[in-house]
């Protein structure tokens, strides 16, 4: 079984192949029942490939390149957080989006990660075909790995247009997914002082 955090990196030497997606897509297109020559569906194909390329941009990155020489020594041992992180995903079931907010704290042990550089990482898992729980278990294991720290918690807060627009029909449905390694599995206090930072809301 994979690890949380196993890349699957595309080869930059063989970058998606624009004219076969669009080929395929207008194809689609004429199997729902629908005109590819007329003049709103012309340029869907090219538009939808170049859409679909930057939203599974992330096969094309890895957590070592986007934190490499962005995490810092520091006497340093309180939580830090960083909540609201919006991202967008693209549920691996329909192909259909989900997206809301990601909440990523960590307990430092000698060495913190650039505070950027943790959006960049959600976004970076966020840009594949995902399920919600991976997305999750991904964005901790590879924090946890990088800067070993005392422990990770990450909790999605998302809304699924599978679920919305299609099955159940239910838009105000919302999934709510934590990863909670080291101190924040093993230690109570530290959890709900996570989850007391994460409900407290702007004023």
């Amino acid at each position: 079984m994979a690890k949380p955090t196993e890349e699957i990196i595309l080869n930059e030497e063989k970058p998606l192949d624009a004219r076969r997606i669009a080929c395929h897509v207008r194809e689609i297109i004429k199997l729902i029942g629908e005109d590819p020559n007329r003049e709103g569906l012309r340029k869907t194909p090219e538009r939808y490939e170049k859409a679909l390329k930057f939203l599974t941009s992330g096969y094309l990155q890895n957590a070592e390149n986007i934190l490499n020489g962005a995490t810092f020594s520091v006497a340093y041992d309180e939580m830090v957080v960083v909540k609201d992180i919006e991202f967008f995903s693209l549920c691996e079931h329909h192909l259909l989006p989900f997206f809301g907010k990601c909440h990523v704290a960590y307990l430092p042990n000698k060495r913190v990660i650039g505070l950027s550089k943790v959006a960049r990482l959600v976004n970076m898992f966020a840009r594949r075909l995902q399920i919600q729980e991976r997305l999750t278990s991904q964005i901790a294991a590879a924090i946890q790995e990088k800067i070993s720290p005392e422990g990770v918690g990450v909790i999605i807060e998302a809304r699924h247009l599978c679920m919305q627009m299609r099955g159940v029909e239910k838009q105000h449905g919302q999934a709510v997914t934590s990863a909670m390694l080291g101190g924040f599995r093993h230690n109570k206090q530290t959890r709900d002082e996570f989850l007391s930072l994460v409900r407290t809301k702007r004023s």
